[in-house]
């Protein structure tokens, strides 16, 4: 059953998640009547209702001198079980911060490797909900388009400068690449990168390519790949105000830079 599934990520062993399933569907039960439903062997059958006992999720009472066993009502076990998950939460997330900001604190910038397109854009949106003063972004379509909603949320509060390929309509402070045969060319990576307010950057290839991105802290890569952008920026802009056919030239040269002899 799918719920015992369930009932195990909250803490119930495989045979209380039957035990107390059985009850609810069967009502008040003797564990010899509840061990030939669910298949919970005999001899495991009472220490498993003694410990959901103890739980506070089943009621044990004599009855013409045997035990019998009734499930805590449902909506009570839910609202229970709720409130328990919420402080555990509260305690696990309020102790992983503060060991985070230890560690944080003890340890040199680094440079980490993430894996798997949900995390790469799980961490590109807890990024964005950071961000106090200024994002730096490049982005293709794509990557643009999924995180369009995060970036308008903070779009009031926030500088959001940098560079898009492909995006039709971006943010008004964004600079939107002109078409030029790199962008064209099927080869062209579509690299992405995400900077907050020059302390936390994550970067990496397109998720068609790859699953995987680059998450630092370190200054000098913020440093050098914000730059890198400013340098796309300003060549963009400087050839949309030349009268002169700088496309080839532009085109010509970085073939030529990046040629391998």
């Amino acid at each position: 059953m799918e719920i015992i599934h369930h009932l195990k990520k909250l803490g119930f062993n495989e045979y209380e998640s039957k035990s107390y399933t059985t009850l609810v569907q069967n009502g008040t039960s003797t564990a010899y009547k509840v061990s030939k439903i669910s298949g919970i062997p005999r001899a495991r059958i009472y220490d498993t209702l003694e410990s959901l006992v103890e739980k506070g999720i089943v009621l044990k009472e004599e009855f013409e001198k045997s035990m019998i066993y009734s499930p805590l009502p449902v909506e009570i076990f839910l609202q229970k079980s709720q409130a328990e998950w919420e402080e555990t939460y509260r305690t696990i997330d309020s102790g992983l911060r503060e060991l985070e900001l230890k560690q944080q604190k003890s340890e040199d910038n680094k440079v980490f490797t993430i894996k798997n397109q949900t995390a790469i854009l799980n961490y590109c949106k807890e990024l964005i909900k950071k961000a106090e003063k200024r994002i730096v972004i490049s982005f293709w379509s794509d990557m643009y388009e999924t995180l369009e909603n995060e970036l308008k949320k903070v779009n009031n509060h926030v500088k959001i400068q940098g560079i898009t390929f492909h995006v039709d309509s971006p943010c008004a402070t964004l600079e939107k690449h002109r078409i030029t045969p790199y962008t064209e060319s099927a080869n062209s990576d579509h690299w992405f990168i995400l900077s907050i307010d020059s302390k936390e950057m994550i970067y990496g290839p397109s998720s068609n390519e790859r699953e995987i991105a680059f998450y630092t802290d370190d200054p000098i890569h913020i440093h050098l790949l914000e730059d890198y952008i400013w340098h796309d920026v300003l060549v963009n802009r400087l050839v949309k105000q030349s009268d002169e056919n700088l496309e080839q030239w532009i085109s010509s040269g970085r073939e030529q830079f990046f040629k391998e002899d």
